[in-house]
């Protein structure tokens, strides 16, 4: 069942409570604390991206730099950071954004968007991530036409690689809100996953391309999301601690000091709880420090609007339950 998560005051009232699951595991799949329902399963939409990098690059071998497989695990804002990085990948592929099978798109940047004149694929915030299976697939000689179908041998890639980071196998495939094949998994698997990150010896054959990604987040957060933006921001401010949004209320992190992962889904699907509630968590497991509060306000505590100015805030007052 789930449990409140965060609740918006406006003005000295209440005025809505965002409930939801979490789940914290170790690199062997152990639950270590937990609130809500921990065995929820959803869809890891853009959480899988580590792992669907490290699948795309055990086929691209040597070549890359640690910025593009930053760019390869992120969900960018379309600054001109992000669309620098995403053409050097399309490049060392020799092919242009027309290649790209995400949809085309607005940048998620407010600011960015109103700076271009269409909607395109590149400026999608797969993108990098999309860039990043073409070169995997021209390096390995199979069709990047066709790379974004379930029955392509890459997404039998990515599929296997999350099972051994999940312990799992999927509880079920679906197609992504970019094209690609999505999973759905329990929050335990997804929290086991990230845990895994920071242990890649538990990973197998994944291993080196695992920590490769891991540490491209951690060297470039800002090319993992960019301006105003939680993962950028919480990262930024929190060395050590890699953390990865996905589409409907979904987020996780790894913590590399504790070896845990973090997997933690709003049942409502919103994000305004999400900052919040992680990083209530993070303090609870000791991830994140009381000197670091003031550099994780704008996340921990997003302001609520009334008539331009702030007149209330989003908060979090979440306990994790333990074994």
């Amino acid at each position: 069942m789930s449990v409140p998560l965060a609740r918006v005051s406006r003005s000295g009232v209440v005025e809505a409570v965002h409930l939801g699951s979490v789940a914290v595991c170790d690199a062997d799949g152990r639950l270590v604390a937990w609130a809500g329902d921990p065995a929820m399963v959803t869809y890891a939409r853009s959480c899988t991206k580590p792992y669907q990098a490290a699948a795309s690059l055990s086929l691209i071998g040597d070549g890359s730099s640690s910025e593009q497989v930053a760019v390869m695990c992120a969900s960018h804002n379309a600054e001109e950071e992000h669309l620098d990085v995403v053409r050097g990948i399309l490049d060392l592929a020799d092919l242009d954004a027309s290649a790209l099978r995400c949809p085309p798109a607005w940048p998620l940047d407010p600011a960015r968007a109103r700076e271009v004149a269409e909607a395109r694929p590149e400026y999608h915030d797969c993108s990098g991530k999309h860039a990043g299976m073409l070169l995997a697939c021209v390096r390995a000689g199979l069709d990047p036409s066709t790379y974004q179908e379930a029955t392509h041998p890459l997404q039998a890639l990515v599929g296997q690689v999350l099972e051994r980071g999940t312990g799992a196998a999927a509880v079920g495939v679906g197609v992504d809100g970019c094209g690609v094949p999505v999973h759905a998994f329990p929050l335990t698997g997804l929290a086991t996953a990230y845990a895994r990150l920071t242990r890649p010896e538990t990973l197998g054959e994944a291993a080196p391309d695992a920590e490769r990604a891991l540490a491209s987040m951690l060297a470039h957060p800002y090319l993992v999301a960019g301006r105003d933006r939680m993962c950028t921001q919480i990262m930024e401010a929190v060395p050590g601690v890699v953390v990865k949004v996905g589409a409907e209320g979904l987020v996780c992190a790894a913590v590399v000091e504790h070896g845990l992962g973090i997997a933690l889904k709003v049942a409502d699907g919103t994000s305004r709880a999400r900052g919040p509630a992680l990083v209530r968590v993070m303090r609870d497991l000791g991830a994140a420090a009381a000197e670091q509060e003031e550099a994780l306000a704008a996340v921990a505590r997003p302001p609520v609007l009334g008539g331009g100015r702030q007149v209330g805030e989003v908060t979090s007052d979440l306990r994790l339950d333990r074994t």
